[in-house]
């Protein structure tokens, strides 16, 4: 059974870090694309940075030069680094595989920008 496990959340002001990890069970990670959504309340999850399986990049232009997102083959993890964080950024962010016709999503880990 495919498991995704989202971590790295918390609190941080305006301008702070945070950095956030995915790691996957029943699953190979470093096989497929992983996503990174995040999901404001009373609105859809967004896609905010992709990295694929050979380490090609994607970050939407929202957090283009804030966030980057990356993995480490070796531990089997795909992380997403942010900085200059502000509380537009406040959502719950998912990290997320399709395979198989199916979405995998794993469970959120809530980010909240706020001085």
């Amino acid at each position: 059974q495919v498991q995704l496990m989202g971590s790295g959340g918390g609190l941080v002001q305006p301008g702070g870090s945070l950095r956030l990890s995915c790691v996957g069970s029943g699953i190979v990670l470093r096989l497929f694309r992983v996503d990174w959504y995040r999901q404001i309340e009373n609105a859809e999850r967004a896609l905010v940075a992709s990295i694929g399986s050979a380490g090609a990049t994607n970050v939407e232009d929202s957090v283009k030069g804030r966030f980057t997102v990356s993995r480490d083959n070796v531990r089997g993890t795909v992380s997403l680094q942010m900085n200059d964080l502000n509380p537009e950024d406040t959502a719950a962010y998912y990290c997320s595989v399709q395979t198989s016709g199916r979405r995998f999503w794993g469970k959120g880990t809530q980010v909240t920008v706020s001085s």
